[in-house]
């Protein structure tokens, strides 16, 4: 009997402290803004952009990716990051290009730093790459 009496005791006090305990979610890191270019001409039907965001520090390091079809430019975006993915010591920055039938016709050359800087939001501009 005080067997069963201390077992419902150190349950009841779990049960106490469980229920106390509060974990707050960090909320994500949110990156938006918009990529396009200045050159006046309409894209081709079929153009895909693909913008992504990477560690600008480390060649091929890309932290988060989309890719969709698009009409015309600039092209909105926005990334979700979750806080807890996030490292101080990483420069990280957005890049963009659009291809057409699987040929690269606009890219970043230029940085575009977000995050690190304590900057969320950019405007990222691709330039027309040369033809072959």
């Amino acid at each position: 009997m005080i067997s069963m009496m201390k077992k419902s005791v150190v349950l009841l006090c779990l049960m106490v402290l469980t229920a106390c305990v509060t974990v707050e979610e960090k909320p994500p890191v949110v990156v938006n803004g918009a990529a396009g270019y200045l050159e006046r001409l309409a894209l081709p039907q079929g153009s895909a952009i693909t913008i992504a965001i990477i560690d600008l520090d480390t060649p091929g390091v890309i932290v988060a990716q989309k890719s969709f079809d698009i009409v015309r430019a600039p092209v909105p975006f926005k990334f979700l990051l979750p806080a807890d993915t996030i490292d101080n010591s990483i420069n990280y920055g957005v890049v963009a290009m659009i291809q057409y039938q699987g040929q690269v016709i606009f890219q970043t050359y230029d940085r575009f730093p977000v995050i690190s800087n304590k900057k969320y939001t950019t405007e990222v501009l691709m330039k027309a790459v040369p033809a072959p």
